[in-house]
């Protein structure tokens, strides 16, 4: 008799874990800003970020490298 009264108390606690899952996603999309996000297409591109990068790097390399010739 005491197999039946633990399916039904692990259908219980699945079922409250969903319902705690199901509630906690909600919540946090919720919580998000929706006036502060930037839209995808003024964004620039992953590989814009990492080309402006290596630009500033390779500046700053020339910058060294110039102070250090001129000594």
């Amino acid at each position: 008799m005491a197999l039946p009264s633990v399916r039904s108390e692990m259908r219980v606690g699945i079922l409250l874990l969903s319902v705690l899952g199901l509630l906690s996603a909600r919540l946090v999309g919720a919580g998000q800003d929706s006036g502060s996000a930037i839209p995808a297409e003024s964004r620039p591109c992953v590989d814009c970020h990492a080309f402006e990068f290596m630009q500033r790097a390779l500046q700053d390399l020339k910058k060294t490298a110039y102070s250090l010739d001129t000594r």
